[in-house]
């Protein structure tokens, strides 16, 4: 989800939309994955992790160093592309890490990751869309990041297993996704750059990181406190 966040935001600042805070939010960004790496290092002692959790930080590194340039058009297309690498092996990882884990994390943990890390990944593509980057590529994985998105946000919102506190969390994040799939909905119609639609995917993207990050970690809890209880 980071490596996603930090590609949109580095976008955010190329085109001058909110650049200082999304500058900010960089610096902030860098220093949170930094410490999840030193955080995840010790499972890289494991022969099993090793090589991915190897290629993952070595990803992480020349992203870091790019995100630390002054944005143009080409420094922001490679941290997209560093961004769909790091993602990809991050989700190795996960996988590795979890498996060697004597408890599996819980269904709706992982969806609640993965529909942030695809918020993310959208408003990533769509401020380079709305920068004028709008290819036929582009196109189709802002529809199948949409309809993914969409789709997963139903089945979140529809489990039985949600709490009261899971389930504001969720309704948070689906009053956000109104506005982000209405700004998605004008791309290419004219009079676009004179209209909020790009504030709105700014704004709405970070708040609905926000809430599906209380929403994972209410999973987490809901997850060990049913563990607990059925010992």
């Amino acid at each position: 989800m980071q490596s996603q966040r930090l590609a949109k935001l580095y976008w955010q600042s190329g085109i001058g939309l909110n650049g200082g805070a999304a500058r900010q939010q960089i610096d902030a960004g860098i220093g949170d994955v930094d410490a999840e790496f030193a955080r995840l290092s010790r499972q890289a002692r494991k022969s099993s992790i090793q090589r991915t959790y190897a290629r993952s930080e070595g990803l992480w590194q020349e992203m870091r160093a790019s995100l630390k340039k002054a944005p143009d058009s080409a420094s922001a297309e490679r941290v997209g592309q560093l961004a769909d690498e790091l993602m990809t092996h991050a989700g190795k990882l996960a996988m590795l890490i979890e498996g060697e884990s004597e408890t599996p994390v819980g269904r709706l943990l992982d969806l609640s990751s993965r529909l942030n890390m695809l918020s993310q990944r959208l408003a990533r593509l769509y401020l380079q869309a709305y920068d004028g980057k709008l290819t036929q590529g582009v196109s189709v994985d802002i529809e199948q990041a949409r309809k993914e998105f969409a789709s997963g946000l139903r089945e979140l919102d529809a489990a039985r297993e949600n709490s009261q506190a899971s389930r504001e969390a969720i309704g948070l994040a689906r009053n956000q996704w109104i506005f982000f799939e209405s700004a998605i909905a004008e791309l290419g119609k004219a009079e676009r750059r004179e209209s909020r639609s790009a504030q709105h995917v700014a704004s709405s993207s970070e708040r609905i990181a926000q809430v599906l990050e209380q929403a994972s970690l209410q999973y987490a809890r809901d997850y060990a406190d049913g563990l607990g209880n059925g010992r």
